[in-house]
């Protein structure tokens, strides 16, 4: 047996043991959990057209793609360490969901919606205050106490801050709910990941309401609203977009 199937082994033991704990412990909770809500299942691709592969996606490197519409920006992200399931988190609606954890053969592989949940703010093209800081930055957390920490979300429009180590939960700033998280399917054989779903609070129609014009002219297309289909491209996010504000 290969070592990336024993790695995928022991990840999908631990997944297994954190779901019975969670059940074990939170019944309550998980019976009021909101199933992920399926779109179309997408395979993640480069720009030249292959397949995104566990190598492609390094750590202290933030990846965009669109999902599940094609004008929806999302993160993905290598975190470097295993990040178990079972997180609970809470919605602006006060609904509850389970995050997934992390995907891939080390389970350190995660993406979210790239939309603020504060003012809907999200990368574009040429400017993006929504950003991955892999590195040490400082927040003010909901005690209003600075803090300092490293691989956060941080959106520097309204010094929101968010975790995706827990299901990109806030940690400081104004925003009233984690980022949407977007559910991956990993494929262990051919080491390729899919888009399948999403959990947590969508802001789509608002987005879209908001943002409809620009994003038409942006994308180059009348419905804003279309829905990505069989794959979607990843891009970094360095490249992504040609200024990425940092505070």
């Amino acid at each position: 047996m290969s070592r990336k199937h024993i790695q995928a082994r022991r990840a999908f033991v631990k997944t297994c043991l954190a779901t019975a704990t969670m059940v074990a412990t939170n019944p309550a909770k998980l019976a009021l959990a909101e199933p992920v809500r399926r779109y179309s299942r997408a395979l993640l691709k480069d720009e030249k057209g292959n397949p995104v592969n566990s190598r492609f996606i390094a750590e202290s490197e933030a990846f965009v793609f669109h999902y599940p519409f094609v004008t929806t920006p999302c993160f993905l992200l290598n975190l470097g360490r295993t990040l178990e399931p079972g997180q609970i988190l809470q919605t602006s609606s006060e609904g509850s969901y389970s995050w997934q954890g992390g995907a891939g053969p080390t389970k350190s592989i995660v993406a979210f919606s790239a939309i603020c949940a504060h003012k809907l703010s999200y990368p574009t093209k040429t400017l993006s205050f929504l950003n991955y800081r892999p590195e040490k930055i400082r927040f003010v957390d909901a005690d209003e106490l600075e803090k300092e920490r490293s691989q956060l979300i941080y959106c520097c429009s309204e010094r929101s801050a968010y975790d995706p180590a827990r299901g990109a939960e806030v940690v400081g700033g104004p925003a009233n709910q984690p980022l949407a998280a977007i559910e991956l399917e990993y494929d262990l054989e051919q080491d390729r990941y899919y888009a399948v779903g999403t959990r947590g609070g969508e802001l789509y129609s608002k987005f879209f309401e908001k943002f409809g014009f620009r994003l038409a002219l942006d994308h180059k297309i009348e419905d804003v609203s279309a829905g990505v289909e069989d794959q979607t491209i990843v891009y970094p996010h360095a490249t992504y977009s040609e200024y990425s504000v940092s505070c």
